[in-house]
């Protein structure tokens, strides 16, 4: 069984997207399956096994997310995330700019789906092993 503040310590050590790797290894190790994780305000909902379920609290004031989204400009900001480029906090700013709402994490499948208000499947993508 995980909690919040064992998943918070770990997402300390993320300093930017070229620590996510880690980060997805160590919640796998706490029981982690999956996550969705809200733009507009970090809050995060986690599921894992035992039908472990938890909900982290907003981690910033709401973000407006725009209703159109720029899915070539959100792949970019993406990549330069992921490169190490960009913190958390602005990452998240880019995804609510360019029309995304949140994005859901499976830890088993190692996925990471981005969707926008309408649900709609904006990018899915294969999450690097460690």
């Amino acid at each position: 069984m995980f909690s919040i503040q064992q998943i918070e310590k770990e997402h300390e050590k993320v300093k930017s997207g070229a620590d996510f790797p880690k980060y997805i290894q160590a919640l796998k190790q706490m029981g982690v399956q999956s996550f969705q994780t809200l733009v507009k305000d970090s809050s995060t909902t986690y599921l894992g096994t035992n039908n472990n379920t938890l909900t982290s609290e907003p981690q910033y004031e709401p973000l407006f997310i725009a209703d159109e989204v720029t899915t070539d400009t959100f792949k970019t900001k993406l990549r330069e995330h992921q490169q190490g480029k960009t913190d958390y906090f602005t990452f998240c700013s880019d995804c609510a700019v360019n029309g995304i709402e949140k994005w859901v994490m499976d830890l088993e499948k190692m996925t990471c789906v981005y969707y926008d208000k309408t649900g709609n499947d904006i990018l899915t993508e294969q999450i690097s092993e460690v």
